[in-house]
């Protein structure tokens, strides 16, 4: 009986030491004005990619809730549909312990036809996370590879939304107002 609660208290001791610590001692990479030019992430195949040229959104997927939203909906449109809406997503899988991503969410992740870019470490997605609301879809608005604007969303429509408008005043507008405030 004593080596059970032994083993249940070091069980709980190591879920308890887990994420925040990585969290809270560093700078957040996703603010407004900030350069994004040294993104480089692997894929779900480990193909590594930086930010492409003509990128004016990123996609922001923290939580498995809004992984799941933004891979569903992608899942129903062209494999490059990305690419045709200049955006690229992103996946925040830094969480799953290292046993689960391998065995469970790699394996599912090449079964997507659309690009999946991977924060796959505490440490590199730390940055990321910090300061932004995690259970949410963040898009962050890029121009010349710098953040022009950061938004949340939860729904497929409107993540379709957020990515089917290529107007310009939709890139335009939150530099407008970076230079009016």
């Amino acid at each position: 009986m004593t080596k059970i609660l032994l083993g249940l208290l070091a069980t709980f001791l190591f879920i308890g030491c887990s994420s925040s610590a990585v969290e809270e001692n560093v700078t957040p990479k996703l603010v407004v004005g900030q350069s994004v030019s040294d993104l480089k992430l692997n894929d779900q195949f480990k193909k590594a990619h930086t930010l492409n040229p003509n990128t004016y959104k990123l996609v922001f997927a923290f939580s498995k809730d809004s992984a799941h939203i933004c891979n569903n909906f992608f899942n129903t449109k062209a494999p490059t549909y990305l690419k045709d809406h200049n955006a690229q997503f992103i996946a925040d899988v830094s969480a799953a312990p290292s046993l689960i991503r391998s065995i469970f969410i790699m394996p599912g992740l090449k079964d997507f036809k659309h690009t999946v870019l991977l924060l796959d470490d505490k440490t590199l997605a730390a940055p990321y996370r910090k300061d932004m609301d995690v259970d949410k879809i963040v898009i962050v608005y890029v121009l010349n590879k710098e953040i022009s604007d950061i938004k949340t969303i939860t729904t497929q429509e409107e993540l379709r939304k957020t990515l089917e408008d290529d107007s310009p005043m939709s890139f335009i507008a939150p530099m407008i107002n970076k230079v009016l405030n």
